[in-house]
């Protein structure tokens, strides 16, 4: 188990539970509040461990994050905490999911999106 450096840890903080697996990533992450003691871990996630068309759905992919994240900034657009920064944050978010959007389509044209097949 390792924490994640990434983020200001000043109130949660992520930890990778697994070893890196699949296609050299890790996939089981848990989220803790600093408190730890005082509270229960706030979050697990399991990401998708394997290709889809060899090892089925078991898990979330990056872009189900990133869609939280944007629908999340997009609310606050629309409330009391609009403010040019999330709509900076947004606009990142959103290339993000272009670029990975980008590499599915790629490997759909392919014929290999599921599998393990590397598309370079």
């Amino acid at each position: 188990m390792r924490e994640v450096n990434i983020g200001s840890r000043r109130f949660t903080r992520v930890l990778v539970l697994d070893e890196p697996g699949a296609g050299g990533a890790c996939h089981e992450y848990e989220v803790q509040p600093v408190d730890g003691a005082q509270n229960p871990p706030f979050a697990k996630v399991s990401f998708q461990n394997g290709a889809i068309k060899e090892n089925s759905v078991n898990g979330i992919h990056q872009e189900d994050l990133l869609a939280i994240v944007i629908d999340r900034l997009e609310s606050f657009q629309k409330g009391d905490f609009r403010c040019r920064e999330n709509a900076l944050a947004i606009t990142k978010v959103e290339e993000a999911m272009m670029w990975l959007n980008s590499r599915t389509k790629k490997r759909v044209d392919k014929g290999i999106e599921g599998t393990s097949v590397n598309h370079e």
